[in-house]
Formats: structure tokens, sequence, C-alpha cells
């Protein structure tokens, strides 16, 4: 039976894995996608779209590893380091720090799903986290990252997905 930091380290290698997968995925979409090499910024990965006008979006995307929730807060350690005790305190995703959350789920070795949380919801829910169930209609929803940053779009299309 592993021990508790053997639990610990393979938690923080699958979250490590799961950004450069989420990345990798990314990449095949929207090309111009990099993961950020910066210890203490809350978000991991940069995706770079270039917009109709010829302008360019930056959406800041946090990555979480999803099986039945996707948790919305950052700030603490984990895996092998969870009692290094730093500066930085436990924060809830908002859109200060992120523009969405992304929860990667491994559906078997090979395949995954994404749910594209906008941290416009997050604020909406007041919540910490949230089911895989209850955001069902998120899952693989490029529209929702697409659009992460729409107030009115997120709103309006949260609500008719049932998702607020």
């Amino acid at each position: 039976m592993p021990n508790t930091e053997d639990i610990g380290r393979q938690a923080s290698i699958e979250g490590f894995a799961n950004e450069h997968i989420a990345a990798g995925l990314l990449m095949k979409k929207y090309q111009n996608v990099s993961l950020v090499d910066l210890p203490l910024s809350s978000y991991d990965i940069i995706i770079v779209r270039k917009l109709k006008k010829g302008d360019e979006d930056i959406i800041r995307a946090q990555v979480k590893t999803a099986r039945t929730s996707v948790s919305f807060t950052g700030g603490t350690r984990g895996g092998v380091d969870r009692e290094y005790k730093s500066g930085v305190k436990t924060y809830t995703q908002s859109t200060k720090t992120s523009d969405v959350v992304i929860g990667l789920k491994p559906v078997d070795e090979k395949t995954f799903d994404m749910y594209f949380i906008p941290t416009l919801l997050i604020a909406v829910w007041g919540t910490k986290s949230k089911g895989l169930g209850t955001i069902e209609p998120l899952k693989n929803n490029y529209d929702f990252l697409d659009n992460c940053k729409d107030r009115n779009y997120i709103m309006r299309t949260a609500k008719e997905l049932g998702v607020i």
C-alpha cells in the first residue's frame, strides 16, 4: 500500500502532466498556446487567439485535475511539497487571477474531456468547486472557452444550459 508521501508525489506528477496534456490538446485547435513557467502565477496556460479584425486576445487558463468535481482554489501546496509554507495564500479563481478554469478529466489513458469554466461563472456560483454532473454542458464546450470573457454571452448561455 502506498504511503502518504507516495500518494502526494503521484498527485503532483499527475497535475503537471495534465497541464501538458491540456496545452497539447489546446495547441491542436488554437496553435499559439504556451505553458506558463512562472511559479507564483495563478494560471498555467496562455492561449493567444487571432480575432477577425487582426487583433489578438489572450486567455489565461488554470488547469485542474477533474475526477468527480473541479476545484476552483489555488495557492496551496500539493503533492510531496504540501508542508512547505510560502507567502502565497489560498484563493478562489476569479477574473483577476485567470479567465477560465479547465477541468481535465481522463476518460482512459489516451482520451480526455475538458470542462471549460469561465471565472465569470465561478463568481456567480460563489463556491470553491462544482461536481462534473452539474457542469456537464461545459464539457468540451469550446464556445465557452472562446467567449470566456464575454459576460453577456456566458450568463445568457449558462442560463440556457441550466448551469446557473
